[in-house]
């Protein structure tokens, strides 16, 4: 039965977009001697089962009547019956049988013997009998795949009473490590706004810089699609790293631009003479002029640094390559986020202490 849900579940997958090849496992192949023993004959005769597989197990399988000792070597001592007498169906369906009362029978009076086709291996998942499905895909990501495989086999497939389908392979550890990202997420943004809080001690500039942050991974976005790559673990590493990087920009911006600023509040606290919207333009101009020379230097730095792992041919090299183009990507839209946006959106957040 396992087998034949195994046949029925090729068509169904082959005919889902993605699927590249399907094989179902072939869990029959071997050839076994089956032996069943008619009681009510056995009976007859003056035997019971244990009689009979008594005899089987002593003439074909062996029996153990002692062991012989060369030096620290131990050896046991199987007798059985000579290959000619058990070699073949016939030859077993002719073994002697002696019953209580003495008379000789053969095997074949008191048991069935046959040749049946059963399973090469007995395979287990779970204490249960199984069998698998090998499924290749390619163009499309496992996760969505798995999702519409999933629902199209519930529709097509009706499974007897006591079996079950399980998804395993890379798509569970897909599953597993999903669950450890959306622990590990979380946690990595929490630490980057404390870090955020512990330097600027204000809120304020922790939120502008964590409400631009998702405008750095546009970039990364762009580029998987311009590759074509799915979204995986791999992808998802790159994107944390890339938030690492991209709030450091940031922040190396902000100090800079605050600086100036400050500066400028300074003096005119000192001078007596109100803060005008040209004061902060000026504030930062200074600031982000100062800082587009290390900005530069970081994001090339990074972008060739990575570049040839986009090359790179050898083993590794596809999950490499789905850490890097996110970074290489999100670092040219952090680069336009860093120098154009986050000034503009300093002003615009500043203007307000300007009116009040």
């Amino acid at each position: 039965m396992i087998e034949e849900i195994g046949a029925n579940l090729e068509p169904i997958i082959n005919d889902i977009a993605g699927t590249v090849s399907v094989y179902a496992e072939r869990v029959a192949g071997g050839r076994y001697v089956t032996i069943d023993i008619k009681r009510l004959s056995a009976a007859r005769y003056g035997l019971n089962v244990s009689d009979v597989q008594q005899v089987i197990s002593t003439a074909v399988g062996g029996m153990n009547v002692g062991e012989t000792v060369e030096g620290l070597e131990r050896y046991p001592i199987n007798v059985r019956y000579p290959q000619d007498y058990r070699n073949s169906v016939v030859k077993l369906q002719n073994l002697p049988l002696v019953t209580p009362a003495g008379a000789r029978i053969a095997l074949a009076d008191v048991a069935d013997i046959r040749y049946e086709d059963g399973p090469p291996m007995i395979k287990t998942e779970n204490a249960r009998p199984n069998g698998w499905v090998f499924v290749d895909i390619a163009e499309r990501d496992l996760g969505s795949y798995v999702n519409e495989a999933q629902q199209v086999v519930a529709e097509k497939l009706v499974l007897p009473s006591g079996y079950s389908l399980a998804w395993s392979g890379q798509y569970e550890y897909m599953e597993r490590a999903k669950q450890r990202l959306g622990v590990v997420i979380p946690i990595t943004l929490a630490i980057i706004m404390l870090l955020l809080y512990l330097s600027f001690r204000r809120v304020g500039e922790v939120l502008v810089i964590m409400g631009t942050l998702p405008l750095a991974m546009v970039g990364g976005l762009w580029l998987m699609h311009y590759l074509g790559y799915n979204f995986s673990i791999a992808v998802g590493v790159g994107f944390i790293a890339l938030a690492g990087v991209a709030v450091e920009i940031g922040v190396i911006m902000l100090v800079y631009i605050n600086q100036a600023w400050h500066g400028r509040k300074l003096s005119a606290e000192q001078d007596r003479t109100p803060l005008t919207a040209d004061m902060l333009t000026e504030a930062i101009r200074e600031g982000a002029g100062l800082r587009v020379r290390p900005v530069m230097m970081t994001v090339l730095t990074v972008i060739i640094g990575l570049i040839p792992i986009m090359y790179g041919s050898g083993t590794g090299s596809e999950v490499m390559q789905r850490i890097a183009a996110p970074m290489i990507g999100g670092m040219a839209s952090a680069l336009l986020l860093t120098l154009l946006v986050l000034p503009a959106i300093y002003k615009l957040w500043k203007s307000k202490d300007i009116k009040r």
